[in-house]
């Protein structure tokens, strides 16, 4: 199993390139499902989960293409056509490995009138059921049965009919099913309470490419008017402001300045109040984002909340960044149960932190000092990543397909801008 090996006390300067979008390239690849048309997506970053979400749409008769891009360059264009659907079932042994999956339910119920995607069960980080998903497709007219751990649903006469569904709390993954299957229903849907973030807008503006009708883009209340089929289309993905935000907080670790080129602050405005509230310079350039930072970090408080609160999958890097800090963060996680899976790794580096219940307390330290440690998840990698960047001495990343999951080339990223960082491949 591969390793990655940092030496840790490097400043990092230098540009670094920001890539397309993991949260939404998993959103938009099963827009292909909704046409018999090819939909070419460009930017779409060259990652583990990607290649699992082609090889379920090759599964359900989706062809796949690659082209226009070399090994040395960042991102992809893939090219999908659903010409005829060859299945509707997305089986247990995909789904298990990654709970996007459960994002072709809407498609396949909208294109086919049936899909058969298998329960995606629990998660490291907490439970994330979806029940929410199922109900608003019961609510544009679907029929839901559970059986044998999988969902079956169904359109009576082939298509939904449409209807009004009310979230009752925020869910980023419920409302893109449902906006994916109601743009071919029969009428209207309207989805309240809708979750707002921009990876829902990025799928929102690929389905109007293609000819969806849908009004309250960016808003908590989208009104989709069913069509009859859509078309193909070419749509760049959105750059992903996780990753930016991952790369400054490594920035402020290491008292760097570097450009987080292809990055849109509009996009990720709580991240960079809170780097703000750190102390780092934050401003904007003609390429991206400018994070610079001079001496340690400041004390923060951050709560987790849905977009555009600060985002649940920054918690951990931010945390990470708050070990080398002047005094006392607090940070409290409302989205997920169990995500502080990384700070006993970070205590085997020598950070204090006190986990009580949803809130933990991160008193800086002097020095952190390099270690073995283990990630759990992708984004508790990364923060392992960031405290190596800062620790004295060697660290030793385990499990790094979890990285891979979510950070492009991350070792070469961090190498440019003066990173001691390399990958050691087992065997």
């Amino acid at each position: 199993m591969d390793q990655i090996v940092i030496r840790g006390g490097q400043r990092l300067k230098g540009r670094i390139p920001i890539s397309g979008a993991k949260n939404a390239a998993l959103t938009l690849l099963p827009c292909a499902l909704l046409t018999d048309e090819p939909l070419t997506l460009r930017n779409l970053p060259r990652l583990a989960d990607v290649d699992g979400f082609g090889h379920l749409l090759n599964q359900l008769g989706c062809s796949t293409t690659i082209e226009g891009s070399r090994p040395e360059d960042f991102g992809r264009v893939m090219t999908a056509r659903a010409t005829t659907l060859t299945s509707t079932v997305a089986p247990y042994d995909i789904v298990r490995k990654m709970r996007a999956s459960i994002l072709v339910l809407g498609p396949l119920l909208a294109r086919a009138g049936e899909a058969t995607v298998s329960l995606p069960g629990g998660c490291a980080i907490g439970n994330r059921p979806i029940d929410l998903h199922l109900k608003a497709l019961e609510a544009f007219g679907a029929e839901i049965e559970l059986a044998s751990g999988y969902v079956k649903a169904s359109a009576p006469g082939g298509r939904l009919a449409g209807g009004k569904f009310t979230f009752p709390v925020v869910s980023v993954g419920a409302t893109e099913n449902a906006v994916m299957a109601a743009v071919l229903a029969k009428g209207m849907c309207v989805l309240e309470n809708a979750a707002r973030e921009p990876e829902i807008v990025d799928l929102c503006n690929c389905l109007v490419a293609m000819g969806a009708q849908i009004d309250g883009i960016g808003t908590e209340t989208l009104t989709i008017e069913g069509v009859d089929r859509l078309h193909g289309a070419t749509y760049r993905v959105m750059a992903d402001r996780i990753e930016a935000g991952s790369y400054a907080c490594a920035a402020v670790i290491t008292e760097g300045d570097v450009e987080l080129v292809g990055a849109k602050a509009s996009e990720m405005e709580a991240t960079l109040s809170a780097l703000r509230q750190a102390g780092a310079t934050v401003e904007d350039t003609r390429t991206g984002i400018r994070v610079a930072m001079s001496g340690r970090a400041e004390p923060v408080t951050l709560s987790t909340a849905p977009y555009p609160g600060f985002a649940t999958d920054m918690q951990a890097q931010f945390m990470a960044m708050a070990t080398l800090g002047t005094g006392a963060s607090l940070f409290t996680e409302t989205i997920f149960e169990n995500r502080y899976m990384h700070v006993p790794e970070l205590a085997r580096m020598g950070c204090d932190i006190d986990v009580r219940g949803r809130s933990a307390v991160v008193r800086g330290v002097d020095h952190l000092v390099g270690a073995p440690v283990m990630a759990t998840d992708l984004r508790a990698s990364m923060s392992l990543i960031i405290a190596g960047l800062a620790a004295k001495g060697e660290t030793q990343v385990n499990r790094v397909y979890h990285l891979d999951r979510g950070y492009e080339r991350l070792e070469e990223k961090l190498q440019a801008v003066g990173a001691d960082i390399e990958r050691i491949s087992a065997g």
